[in-house]
Order: structure tokens, then sequence, then C-alpha cells
């Protein structure tokens, strides 16, 4: 069964992007393995709360300018 975890920020993607993300991700497991993996395929969309998370060790929360707007 394929899966695919991604995690991002939270308001980072709107819902309708959230939903494509979903889709192109079970759409690229269909063309590597087959249609016959589409109904066993998961795709996990965590949102991660601001400095919930870091690079380089700095605490990263997302700019305002940068949430998507639902």
């Amino acid at each position: 069964m394929p899966f695919a975890n991604i995690k991002m920020p939270r308001a980072a993607l709107s819902k309708a992007q959230k939903e494509d993300l979903i889709h192109r991700t079970t759409a690229m497991f269909v063309d590597f393995f087959g249609e016959g993996v589409r109904p066993y395929t998961m795709v996990l969309v965590e949102e991660v709360a601001d400095g919930g998370y870091g690079r380089a060790d700095e605490v990263f929360v997302v700019p305002d300018a940068f949430r998507a707007k639902d």
C-alpha cells in the first residue's frame, strides 16, 4: 500500500490546495505502480503549528503574507 506523509506549516495551503495535493500524489503513485494501487493509496497531510519545527537552528513561523486564504 503506497503511503505519503506530507508535513507542512499550518495555514500554508488552503483546503482546495490540500485536496489537489492529495489527488496529485495519488496520481503519482498510480503512474509508478499502476491503477491497481489507487484504492490502497494513503496520503496524509499533517499541519505543524508555528514554532513546532525549525531549520538551521531557527524556529520557523509562517509570515502572514504566505498564509493560505480559504
